[in-house]
């Protein structure tokens, strides 16, 4: 086995896990294309760099992209991180550099590809969905609050310390330990030692940024970067569990 590619441990848990109807003609094997895909998004290479080993690019990029088309990676991702009961839920972000394959040609307009300009050029922001690099942290929060569990506890640092992100956290029946703005007048429980333990997500999209395709964008497509993120955090849960 080859360094970075998936163990014996890893394919045992993603195996069962894939789309498993095949028509036609068997398909290439599905751990040598993933750790192909695997090997693009660790190196940040185009995909027409991928060696050979790991068979055609256009079967690598195309099985990539057809099992983002039908939520494989999500299914994937979440069948993976259901094994966390935990009660404490994080929310961070983080951004990252557009490199100049990914920006393609910015022509302006709604639709922006989740690119756009921060004080660190053009950038992406990645949560657990993505948004252009200068759109702020709060509103996205509050897309993430979805599935906050009564009873829970949110933990985020004085960018979600806004009065809609508390009231909708204390709607689902849990309590926001969010650090409190400086300029906040009221006062707020709030617990500084569960706020160090949000030390976790930082270190989570530390972990991520070891490839260097979610650390830099290298994909024109939202869509795509963000399954490359999701593939890079199934390893990330396998691994933590």
């Amino acid at each position: 086995m080859r360094r970075h590619e998936l163990t014996d441990e890893e394919w045992a848990i993603i195996a069962p896990l894939l789309p498993n109807k095949v028509r036609g003609v068997a398909r290439v094997d599905d751990r040598r294309v993933i750790n192909g895909i695997l090997w693009r998004f660790r190196t940040g290479a185009p995909w027409r760099d991928v060696p050979e080993r790991y068979g055609p690019r256009t079967t690598l990029y195309n099985r990539f992209v057809r099992w983002r088309a039908a939520g494989g990676w999500d299914k994937l991702l979440e069948a993976v991180s259901a094994a966390c009961d935990g009660d404490i839920v994080m929310i961070d972000s983080s951004c990252v550099r557009v490199h100049q394959h990914g920006a393609g040609d910015q022509k302006g307009g709604d639709d922006d590809g989740c690119m756009g300009r921060s004080r660190g050029g053009l950038t992406t922001k990645i949560h657990l969905l993505l948004t252009a690099g200068q759109a702020g942290d709060a509103p996205a929060g509050r897309e993430l609050l979805a599935r906050l569990a009564p009873g829970s506890i949110l933990l985020a640092d004085k960018a979600y310390d806004t009065d809609a992100i508390r009231a909708e956290t204390a709607e689902r029946g849990a309590f926001a330990n969010v650090l409190p703005r400086t300029i906040r007048k009221r006062t707020f429980a709030f617990s500084p030692w569960l706020y160090r333990q949000r030390n976790l997500v930082e270190r989570f999209f530390n972990r991520i940024k070891q490839m260097r395709g979610p650390a830099t964008r290298y994909d024109r497509r939202p869509d795509n970067f963000l399954a490359a993120l999701k593939l890079a955090a199934v390893r990330i849960w396998i691994n933590a569990l």
